[in-house]
């Protein structure tokens, strides 16, 4: 950071550090202990859609990553464009510990290939779902710019209700995980990631 930016107060971006996604496996335990939510063994990556050849030599390339993972069971990596032109990529694993920490691995791995192959701009943020046994629905999301996770909790009500969060529980989730993960500290940017695959 230079003199000019410590005296108008700017400060330097928080580096990815791809890093914390390792930090879900134990996470996920301790909202499994504490809240009753346990892995659904789906986790999606989310990216700003990428065109012509180079969005379809990316496809190639993400499925021969996963697809070479013999333990994936023969579950496609499925790529879906939602309604502001983002294009999500979910992959499926087991939903036990060792499911989880395969499911870590592979965002891991499509967040590294999207980085390395000159796409890190696009890259927006990484989810892993989770449900409880009233069948609520929660999200683990990181956000790539920032290197922070946030909950998500989307509720599902009655048609024509429209779209609602479970704020109380997103905080109670933020309390909780306070040691196992680095938590965004501006609620501003505990984005809603409606319909989100994975979720």
């Amino acid at each position: 950071m230079g003199f000019l930016d410590v005296l108008l107060g700017r400060s330097k971006p928080v580096r990815p550090d791809l890093d914390q996604l390792f930090a879900l496996p134990s996470a996920a335990v301790t909202l499994q202990a504490g809240a009753g939510f346990t892995p659904t063994g789906m986790g999606s990556v989310c990216f700003a859609s990428v065109e012509g050849g180079a969005f379809t030599r990316l496809q190639q390339d993400v499925r021969a990553l996963l697809d070479a993972d013999a333990g994936r069971g023969g579950v496609p990596v499925e790529f879906t464009q939602d309604a502001y032109g983002y294009t999500w990529l979910l992959t499926r694993r087991p939903a036990a510990a060792d499911g989880t920490a395969a499911l870590v691995n592979d965002l891991h791995a499509v967040n590294t290939l999207l980085q390395e192959g000159g796409f890190g701009p696009q890259l927006l943020c990484s989810l892993l779902g989770f449900r409880d046994e009233e069948r609520r629905a929660l999200a683990l999301v990181y956000l790539y710019k920032r290197g922070s996770f946030y909950p998500f909790a989307p509720v599902t009500g009655a048609p024509g209700q429209g779209e609602r969060r479970d704020n109380g529980l997103e905080l109670q989730v933020r309390a909780l995980l306070g040691d196992d993960l680095r938590i965004e500290e501006d609620l501003g940017r505990w984005f809603p990631v409606w319909g989100a695959p994975g979720l």
